[in-house]
């Protein structure tokens, strides 16, 4: 057991909040980010599966995608792919199966266009930035409970995320920030309005996630217990990789139980009270999950100050 504070993971699929005490330094991630590239672009190439309902491969599409690396130091780097800008309906369909109440009502949302790191950030991402100067708030180097290079960094609090933001539009000159809910969903579903990114179900051969239980038809894979390598799977049309499974992925919003009243321009959603303003949304689901909650309209939150090792993070800019 780590000697910081761990809350143990409690079916946050179902919404189960664990209470923890609020830091007192709150940083925001919803500041202005520098102007985007306009150039100089790389692009990279690969390879999206569909499945049909029993989890057989139908299709594999070829696609491209443009992105940028950011440098954090000699060895590290991130690369932030190019999410073009677009509509699409976010929250789930009244006909999807085992949808919850807390992903209705389904909305129309416009988003401009950005850029969201590839992959969930590594604990070798992590470590360089962590050395880097402190913004408002400690960082420890190795505070995940697996450990491993390549693998995506948790146990780490929103708060921490954000001072990692923080730190990398420091080192930068370039705002780094927590993507909002709205902007996830719409890279994790990219193009798609079906359960998952794959299609109508996913198998664990495509994501790291509690594979002994079942979706649709598909026959039973392989639980692993525990996080894995970043990009291990196909990416999806956008070209980001683990949108589904591996680690939960903290986002800007406060939590709320609906979306009611949510904004249709993709903004990240502030709280309503108290409560609210401690407690985070987190999407995609983890390698503790059963495959209902890493469906690209799954949702929860979580206290902010929390350590889980089954929450990460990704960033964006624009």
């Amino acid at each position: 057991m780590k000697r910081r504070r761990f809350f143990q993971y409690s079916g946050l699929g179902s919404l189960g909040f664990l209470l923890a005490a609020r830091d007192s330094a709150l940083a925001s991630v919803l500041a202005s980010p520098s102007d985007s590239p306009n150039s100089g672009l790389e692009t990279f190439e690969f390879r999206v599966p569909t499945v049909d309902r029993a989890g057989t491969i139908r299709r594999q599409q070829t696609h491209t995608a443009k992105y940028f690396p950011a440098a954090i130091n000699g060895a590290e780097r991130l690369e932030m792919v190019e999410i073009a800008p677009g509509e699409f309906w976010m929250g789930a369909p009244k006909s999807e199966a085992n949808a919850k109440g807390h992903e209705f009502p389904r909305h129309r949302v416009s988003l401009s266009p950005f850029f969201l790191s590839k992959y969930p950030i590594t604990q070798a991402q992590w470590t360089a930035v962590a050395a880097l100067p402190k913004v408002k708030r400690d960082l420890q180097a190795a505070p995940s409970h697996f450990q491993g290079g390549t693998l995506p960094v948790e146990s780490v609090s929103w708060l921490d995320a954000v001072e990692f933001c923080d730190r990398l539009t420091q080192h930068t000159g370039r705002r780094y920030q927590l993507p909002s809910e709205a902007q996830w969903e719409y890279a994790c579903r990219a193009g798609t309005q079906t359960p998952f990114n794959t299609g109508e179900t996913i198998t664990s051969q495509l994501a790291d996630y509690m594979g002994t239980a079942t979706y649709k038809a598909e026959t039973t894979g392989e639980y692993r217990q525990a996080t894995v390598a970043v990009g291990s799977f196909s990416p999806n049309a956008f070209g980001l990789s683990d949108m589904h499974g591996n680690v939960w992925e903290w986002c800007a919003d406060s939590w709320q139980r609906s979306y009611q009243g949510a904004s249709t321009d993709g903004r990240a959603r502030g709280s309503l009270n108290r409560r609210q303003a401690q407690l985070r949304a987190i999407r995609g689901g983890g390698w503790l999950d059963t495959p209902t909650q890493i469906r690209s309209a799954s949702r929860s939150g979580y206290v902010e100050t929390a350590l889980n090792r089954t929450i990460g993070f990704r960033v964006m800019t624009t």
